[in-house]
C-alpha cells in the first residue's frame, strides 16, 4: 500500500463538487481552503460553473491539465464511485470522500461503499471516509483546511483523529475557547480504506505532533493497533489519549462462566487500550484536560507532588483527589522546610500542602513555588488560587511560568472560578501552564501524566515480549477434539478440565472421581486426608447452589456420608442431570482466593481475566481483562490493577502472596486459550495463592468448549 502523505500534505487539490451556492458543503470546503490560505494549487471541479469563488472551474477531473495529488469529493452518493474511478485513472494518490449515505444507512449505500473499497484495493488510491468531516493540517508551510468545519484551529502540537465528524466540529470550538492548537485534525468516517492504524503510523513520525487524541467507535485490527500504539509510545514518547464510545453493559452476554458474565461489550476495548499504553478517558472535557497537561508540560519522573494553596479547603480537596488517583504528597527535605519557614509568615503551613494563607501576594506564591520545585523529592506541583479581595490574580499568574522555566517538572494550576480569575487563567494558558477550574481536575490530570511516565519506564524492562512456556499442546488438542466429537459444544467439569490444565503445567491438587461409595476408600488412600468433595455433572454448573460441595472432610466415614448427601442433593436440584460421580480432591491449605478466567470476544478473540476470587466475584467485579496472547508485563499489570492488590501484597500481619506464581498461571492460561480457539469460556475459581515462594493451586474450575472454525489469530 502506498503512503497517505498525499492526503495530509498534498501539493495540489481538486475539489469535486465545489460550489458557489451559499450554505452548501461544496462551498464551505472550497472557501475553507481559500480563506485558510492553502499553500498548494486548487482546482474546483463543477459540471456547469465557469468559476468557483473566482477560481477557474473544470468540468471533470480528467480535464485538469496538471498532476493532482488529492481529490476532495462532495457529490451525491450515486456519483461517488465514478469520481473515484476517474481519480484513479488520473493517477491521483488520495481522495477524501465527505459525502454521506453509505454503509451507515445500509442498502444501496452499503453496496456502493463495497465497490469503492474494491476500487481502492485494486488501484492503490488511498481514501479517507466516506461520511467524514475532512482533513485539517495547520502546518504553516501548508495551511490546509480540507473540511467543512466552521473553524480553522490555531497551530499546535496535538493531533486529533476521529470517526465522528460532528464531534470534530464541537472539539474545534471547545479547543478554540481553551487556547488549544492542533497539528492535524482528521475525521475518517466509515473507514472504507484509511483507518485509525494508518493514521497512527503517519503521526508516529509527524514532527508537528507531540500528543495524539482519538475518538473511536471501533478498532479495525486489535493486534496491529496495539503494535503501532506501543511503537509510538516507546520509540517517540508521544502520549496517546482515547475516548471510546459504547461503554454500556448492553452488549454483555448471558454466560455459563463468571468470566463470560463479566466480559461486557467494553471489556475487550479496555484491555486493548491498557495493553497499548493508551490513556482512556471518560469524555471530551477530560480528554482536553489531559491533552493540555501532556502537550504543555514535561512528564513527571515520579508520583510525588507538592500543593501550594491560599486556602485550606481547596488544598484538602486537591490532596484527597491526588491520593485517590494514585499520587503521593511529597515529603519536603529539612532544607526545603527551613527555606519555607524563612520565606512564609508564621501563620502559613510549611508542610505539604503548603498554605500561603488568604492574604498572599504574588511574592509569597513565588517563594513557595520556587522552594518546593527546588526539592529533589518533588516530582511536580499543583498551584491553587482562590480569588480574594487582596489577591493580585494577574501578577500571581505571571510568576508561575517564570518560576517553572528551566525546571523539568510539571506545574498545573487551579485558579478557581470563571469570572474573577479570567485574566490570570488566560495568561497562564497562553504561557503553557494548564489551568483547571477545580483542583480535582488538576490532580486527575497530573495522575494521568504519572501513569504515562511509569509506562515509559516499563517499556525498557525486558518484559515486553511473549514468553512461550513448555506445554503439551498436541495432547490438549486431542482431548478437546475427543470431547467435541459429535457435539457443537461441550461443558467440561473440573475433573475433565484438569486434564487440559495439566498439559499447560498449571498447579493442580491431587484428585479422582468416585462413581459410588465403594470407590471412596481407595481414593482417600491415594490422596490422603483432609479432602474436599464435589458433584461432577455437565448439567450442574454452580455446584454450591446445588448443595454439591463438602469441604474439610477429615475421616473416611465423613467422606462416605458426604458422598451420599451430595448425590441426593444433586438429584433434587436437577432430576435430569447427567452425573459422572463425585470428585474427591486434596483439601487445599487456606490462602488468598483469586479467579483466573478466559472468554472469546467475537471480534478480538481470546481474552484472559484476573481478579478477586470466591463466590462474590460477580457482585464485587474486582476483575480486569487482557487480550491473549500477552506479554509478561501485561500479566504483571493485570495483577497490580485490581483494587484487591493490597490484599495480595499482605495486610494486617498476613504475608505477601506469591505474585510470581499468579503471573506464571496467567501466562500459561494465555498460551492455552490462544492455542485452542475451541475454549469458549473458562473459569479457575478459586486459584488459592500461598505466601511468597510457596506457589498456588487450582481449587475449582470449568471449561465450555465450542466447535469453531480454526482462525489464525495474529500474535501480540
Amino acid at each position: 500500500m502506498n503512503k497517505i502523505d498525499s492526503l495530509i500534505n498534498p501539493k495540489s487539490i481538486a475539489v469535486v463538487g465545489a460550489s458557489n451556492r451559499p450554505g452548501s458543503v461544496g462551498s464551505a470546503v472550497f472557501k475553507n481552503l481559500l480563506q485558510g490560505e492553502y499553500k498548494g494549487v486548487l482546482y474546483p471541479v463543477h459540471p456547469a460553473a465557469r468559476s468557483i469563488h473566482s477560481v477557474k472551474a473544470w468540468k471533470q477531473i480528467s480535464d485538469i491539465p496538471d498532476d493532482v495529488d488529492m481529490a476532495v469529493i462532495i457529490v451525491p452518493t450515486e456519483k461517488v464511485e465514478a469520481v473515484v474511478k476517474e481519480a484513479a485513472q488520473k493517477k491521483i494518490s488520495g481522495c477524501i470522500i465527505i459525502t454521506a449515505g453509505f454503509k451507515e444507512i445500509g442498502g444501496r449505500g452499503a453496496e456502493i461503499e463495497k465497490n469503492i473499497q474494491a476500487l481502492a484495493n485494486g488501484s492503490g488510491i488511498r481514501i479517507v471516509g466516506p461520511n467524514c468531516l475532512g482533513v485539517i493540517n495547520t502546518d504553516p508551510e501548508l495551511s490546509m483546511n480540507a473540511s467543512f468545519a466552521r473553524i480553522m484551529p490555531r497551530p499546535g502540537n496535538i493531533a486529533f483523529i476521529s470517526q465522528s465528524g460532528a464531534l470534530c466540529t464541537s472539539v474545534l470550538d471547545f479547543a478554540a475557547g481553551r487556547n488549544i492548537g492542533f497539528s492535524k485534525v482528521i475525521s475518517f468516517g466509515n473507514k472504507v480504506d484509511v483507518n485509525e492504524i494508518d493514521l497512527l503510523r503517519y503521526l508516529k513520525n509527524d514532527p508537528q505532533t507531540d500528543v495524539i487524541l482519538m475518538y473511536l467507535e471501533d478498532i479495525s485490527d486489535s493486534r496491529r493497533f496495539m503494535k503501532i500504539s506501543r511503537e509510538i509510545i516507546s520509540e517517540t514518547g508521544k502520549p496517546i489519549l482515547a475516548v471510546k464510545s459504547g461503554r454500556s453493559a448492553e452488549g454483555a452476554k448471558a454466560a455459563t462462566s463468571h468470566t463470560g458474565a463479566l466480559a461486557g461489550s467494553d471489556a475487550a476495548y479496555d484491555a486493548i487500550f491498557k495493553q497499548s499504553g493508551i490513556q482512556r478517558v471518560e469524555g471530551v472535557n477530560e480528554l482536553f484536560h489531559y491533552a493540555q497537561a501532556f502537550s504543555w508540560q514535561p512528564i513527571p519522573k515520579g508520583n510525588r507532588i507538592a500543593i501550594v494553596t491560599n486556602a485550606g479547603g481547596p488544598g484538602i480537596m486537591a490532596t484527597d483527589a491526588a491520593i485517590r488517583h494514585g499520587l503521593k504528597l511529597a515529603e519536603f527535605s529539612e532544607a526545603t522546610l527551613e527555606t519555607l519557614k524563612r520565606d512564609l509568615p508564621p501563620m502559613a503551613s510549611i508542610h505539604n500542602p503548603v498554605d500561603v494563607v488568604g492574604d498572599a501576594l504574588p511574592e509569597r506564591y513565588e517563594s513557595a513555588i520556587s522552594d518546593i520545585l527546588g526539592d529533589d523529592g518533588v516530582d511536580g506541583a499543583i498551584v491553587i488560587l482562590t480569588p480574594q479581595a487582596m489577591s493580585n490574580i494577574l501578577e500571581t499568574a505571571q510568576i508561575v511560568p517564570r518560576v517553572a522555566k528551566g525546571i523539568d517538572k510539571p506545574v498545573l494550576t487551579s485558579f478557581m472560578g470563571l469570572s474573577d480569575v479570567t485574566v490570570g487563567t488566560q495568561y497562564l494558558e497562553s504561557h503553557g501552564i494548564p489551568n483547571y477550574t477545580f483542583p480535582e481536575a488538576a490532580a486527575r490530570s497530573m495522575a494521568a501524566m504519572v501513569r504515562f511516565g511509569e509506562s515509559l519506564k516499563s517499556e525498557g524492562n525486558g518484559k515486553s515480549k511473549i514468553r512461550k512456556l513448555p506445554a503439551d499442546e498436541e495432547k490438549a488438542g486431542a482431548i478437546i477434539a475427543e470431547k467435541l466429537d459429535g457435539n457443537d459444544q461441550y461443558y467440561m467439569p473440573e475433573n475433565e478440565m484438569s486434564e487440559i490444565l495439566a498439559c499447560y503445567g498449571l498447579p493442580l491438587l491431587k484428585s479422582g472421581v468416585a462413581k459410588d461409595v465403594s470407590g471412596i476408600a481407595p481414593m482417600i488412600d491415594q490422596i490422603g486426608l483432609p479432602v474436599a468433595m464435589k458433584i461432577m455433572s455437565r448439567d450442574i454448573v454452580h455446584k454450591s447452589d446445588a448443595g454439591g460441595v463438602r469441604i474439610k472432610i477429615k475421616t473416611l466415614d465423613q467422606a462416605k456420608q458426604a458422598f451420599v448427601e451430595i448425590m441426593e442433593n444433586a438429584k433434587k436440584y436437577n432430576p435430569d442431570a447427567r452425573i459422572d460421580g463425585v470428585l474427591v480432591e486434596q483439601m487445599a491449605k487456606d490462602g488468598v482466593e483469586v479467579i483466573l478466567g478466559a472468554t472469546r470476544d467475537p471480534v478480538f478473540g481470546p481474552m484472559c481475566m484476573f481478579g478477586l476470587g470466591g463466590v462474590f466475584v460477580e457482585s464485587l467485579k474486582d476483575v480486569t481483562f487482557r487480550l491473549a496472547p500477552m506479554w509478561e508485563l501485561s500479566a504483571e499489570k493485570m495483577i497490580q490493577s485490581i483494587k484487591s492488590y493490597k490484599v495480595l501484597k499482605g495486610v494486617r500481619g498476613n504475608p505477601p502472596s506469591d505474585i510470581d506464581a499468579i503471573k506464571d498461571c496467567i501466562m500459561r492460561l494465555s498460551q492455552m486459550v490462544s492455542a485452542h480457539p475451541e475454549i469458549s469460556e473458562l473459569d479457575i475459581n478459586p486459584l488459592i495463592v500461598y505466601p511468597e515462594g510457596e506457589g498456588c493451586r487450582v481449587a475449582d474450575g470449568r471449561i465450555l468448549l465450542k466447535r469453531t472454525a480454526q482462525i489464525q489469530e495474529k500474535k501480540e
